[in-house]
């Protein structure tokens, strides 16, 4: 392809166009009539925290019942076949202001729609006054309990917590520190059926041990010297109706774990000091990085009251076992920083490199205490230089993250996308190649090179 000038002819290929698109401002997405996604820039992995290559050939609803944005724009244009603008949220928190625009052929039907996003932050002098039910949607994925994630062995967690948040069961949280273990529970209170009663939690290790069994159960007046003359409520009373959180349970003395197996036992506990009886109707989840059951052969943990929290027990993988979460997550805090800063930063691919290649001894933690650092400390751009040295000191080898490489490829995958579906669905030759407009012919040969496996099968 070539594009005329008044300095003469310059010649542009397919490659250079498509480079252009990546460096657009916007993201942009193209829709074909049946709402089929056909192509996507860059920008995607930015908004959504997925490559183009897993967006492109994709029909648009199905990434739309999966979260990653709302509300959905597709639906009003494909209707009205007019432009249509809207105000969105992504999965990851980004703020977008966006437009679509259908393109109709002879007969007014959609042929294609080019739908362009903007966030929100890149254009401050845009301040949408928000209305009620507007910004109830914007604000639920920056919910404390939202779980931002792309990895399967999450989504098969968080599957696994839909099952079991209805029930009152007590659940014990397992993983290293700084995997999200007091996300998780949140996020299991939110969709339980005591979602409207209080969520409490309290760290068992930030606690002196004196002070921990008054902080949970409370205190009769005059109980101990310097004890409120009017008494105190605990936690445990305080989150009646609801859930009460145990962050590193660990670290809780044994006589306050004999006391805590009375209120899981009997629903019911004596105030410090006190020698009434109260009664509590709460859901207990615990969390821990320590290995409770070797704690309970060492006699450091009660092995009757282990046995009572560990009734569901859930296991967060450290983010080295997550790599595909670790840039959704980068955007996610970057977005989320920018707002608390009032800041516009980018973050470079170079950048975005090193830190994919960082083992994240702190997990999910640390990488949102760095991009508050990086967002605070940096130019309009994070570039490598702005990394502390103590990671960049740690990194692993590292490779070009994968980037399409050509707009055959692309184009490719989805086709491949495409003949794999309609297989799968048909089982013909004749019926793939009526429904996807191609000859038999073309449709058999396709077959045999996309979906061998499917054949053998």
């Amino acid at each position: 392809m070539k594009l005329s000038s008044h300095t003469g002819n310059v010649e542009m290929t397919l490659q250079t166009l498509l480079k252009i698109l990546d460096h657009s401002s916007d993201e942009i997405f193209v829709l074909d009539g049946e709402k089929r996604i056909l192509y996507v820039n860059q920008l995607c992995e930015k908004h959504y925290g997925l490559k183009p290559t897993e967006v492109i050939g994709k029909f648009n609803v199905e990434l739309f019942e999966k979260g990653y944005w709302k509300p959905s724009i597709v639906p009003e244009v494909y209707k009205r076949k007019v432009p249509c603008y809207m105000r969105q949220v992504t999965n990851i928190g980004a703020e977008l202001m966006t437009s679509a625009v259908p393109i109709l052929n002879e007969q007014g039907e959609i042929d294609l729609v080019v739908i362009t996003s903007t966030q929100v932050q890149t254009i401050k002098m845009m301040r949408v006054k928000e209305e009620e039910a507007e910004s109830k949607s914007t604000h639920e994925f920056h919910d404390e309990s939202h779980i931002v994630t792309n990895s399967s062995k999450v989504k098969g967690i968080l599957e696994f917590c839909k099952k079991v948040a209805p029930t009152d069961s007590n659940i014990l949280i397992l993983g290293e520190s700084g995997t999200g273990k007091s996300v998780l529970a949140q996020y299991i209170h939110k969709i339980s059926k005591r979602k409207n009663g209080p969520f409490l939690a309290i760290n068992c290790a930030a606690i002196p041990e004196e002070l921990l069994e008054s902080e949970l159960f409370g205190y009769s007046k005059g109980a101990f010297t310097g004890a409120s003359s009017l008494g105190k409520q605990g936690l445990i009373e305080a989150a009646n109706g609801g859930t009460i959180f145990l962050d590193e349970i660990g670290e809780m003395p044994l006589s306050v774990q004999a006391k805590l197996l009375q209120v899981i036992q009997e629903k019911q506990f004596i105030p410090v000091g006190s020698n009434k009886i109260k009664k509590v109707d709460i859901r207990i989840m615990a969390a821990t990085n320590k290995n409770l059951g070797d704690m309970v052969k060492d006699k450091a943990f009660r092995e009757d009251l282990f046995y009572r929290l560990n009734v569901i027990d859930i296991h967060l993988p450290p983010l080295s076992e997550r790599k595909e979460d670790i840039i959704p997550l980068i955007y996610n805090f970057l977005n989320k920083f920018n707002q608390k800063y009032n800041e516009n930063k980018v973050i470079s691919e170079e950048c975005l490199n090193i830190l994919v290649h960082y083992s994240w001894p702190g997990n999910i933690r640390q990488l949102e205490n760095l991009i508050e650092r990086l967002v605070i400390v940096s130019n309009s751009i994070i570039q490598v230089s702005d990394i502390p040295e103590i990671i960049n000191e740690n990194v692993g080898q590292v490779t070009q993250l994968a980037l399409p490489t050509s707009l055959d490829k692309a184009l490719d995958e989805t086709k491949k996308t495409f003949v794999r579906r309609s297989y799968q669905t048909y089982r013909s030759s004749r019926k793939v190649a009526n429904d996807l407009g191609f000859s038999q012919t073309k449709a058999s040969s396709l077959i045999r090179k996309y979906c061998s496996d499917l054949i053998n099968g």
